[in-house]
């Protein structure tokens, strides 16, 4: 008998790439999507609510008050909080995986397949990130960046793909190089965080890497997209002050090289550490190529839509 899956994830987005996000991996066979709309007046509720394998859940006043009392003003106890919900309760699925509305898994086999032949001791998959290349407009063919897991040849391919800024980067990736993972049901005491999973049998109890099943980050789909997110994620995301440095050998993290670039170079600065990291270019995937580190996929979402949101388009939802 096969294994079920499911997603769980908390979003916060326009319509249409919620609809993207649950329309791809309803398509690759998700047995159940627990999205958490992280604003509860969010217009999508009513799409995804009408989908027999999606349970959508509006996050409000008296949803955080019966869960915690209060609604934690950070999103990433928000993340972990409604996680954690869905894997200690009834969710009907054996594996499930904790991922972001600009995530999407890329298997290369059936889901249900490659968790099957898991071994049993193994109850956390980790799922590492590849990210997609910025263009100016949206393509159905994407090219995707991923790094090396041996951290002496990831430091050495890192130099030589970003040749001004990869002493501040961790495998070329702007966001985590951690990746998320698939759990197995049935851990006692577990707290399902972003990139781990806590239980009373320690962390990721039987961990091991899922490389069939890469995880499509889409950090940002263009300079526009990355110039609008870069403040959010300077103070309180991926770029904030607290994290760790690239490597031992260079101490500051991409936080201070941000801030000195701004300072330095302004907005033409930032451009250039986009365009030289982040930008679909000839030149960057070239780089990525020769360490075998570009791969492409397609994504074709507009007919997935159709197929799981009929009557349900564009970015504002139904068609009036």
């Amino acid at each position: 008998m096969s294994v079920t899956w499911g997603l769980v994830s908390t979003l916060r987005a326009p319509v249409e790439k919620v609809q993207n996000f649950a329309a791809w991996h309803l398509q690759l066979g998700a047995d159940h999507l627990y999205l958490h709309l992280d604003d509860p007046d969010d217009p999508v509720l009513r799409i995804l609510s009408d989908h027999p394998r999606i349970t959508a859940i509006a996050t409000d006043a008296a949803y955080w008050q019966g869960l915690r009392g209060h609604r934690p003003a950070r999103h990433q106890p928000r993340q972990t909080a409604n996680a954690t919900r869905v894997y200690s309760g009834d969710s009907g699925c054996d594996w499930l995986a904790h991922i972001d509305v600009d995530e999407f898994l890329l298997p290369t086999r059936p889901v249900a397949q490659i968790l099957q032949a898991l071994p049993e001791s193994c109850h956390a998959a980790r799922l590492r990130p590849r990210e997609a290349l910025a263009t100016d407009t949206p393509q159905t063919e994407i090219a995707f960046k991923s790094f090396s897991l041996p951290s002496a040849l990831r430091r050495r391919q890192t130099d030589r793909i970003y040749p001004t800024y990869g002493p501040w980067l961790n495998g070329g990736m702007l966001s985590h190089v951690a990746g998320k993972l698939f759990v197995r049901k049935g851990l006692p005491q577990a707290e399902l965080r972003i990139h781990n999973i806590d239980s009373a049998h320690g962390q990721n109890p039987g961990q091991v890497e899922l490389p069939e099943i890469p995880l499509a980050h889409f950090h940002a789909d263009s300079w526009d997209d990355w110039i609008r997110h870069y403040r959010y994620r300077l103070e309180k995301g991926a770029y904030r002050a607290e994290l760790k440095p690239a490597s031992a050998e260079q101490p500051q993290n991409l936080h201070a090289l941000l801030r000195q670039i701004e300072a330095s170079a302004g907005e033409a600065g930032l451009r250039a550490f986009f365009q030289e990291t982040s930008r679909d270019t000839p030149e960057l995937r070239a780089r990525l190529a020769a360490e075998g580190q570009l791969h492409l996929a397609t994504m074709d979402l507009k007919p997935l839509r159709d197929i799981h949101f009929p009557g349900a388009s564009g970015p504002h939802g139904p068609d009036t």
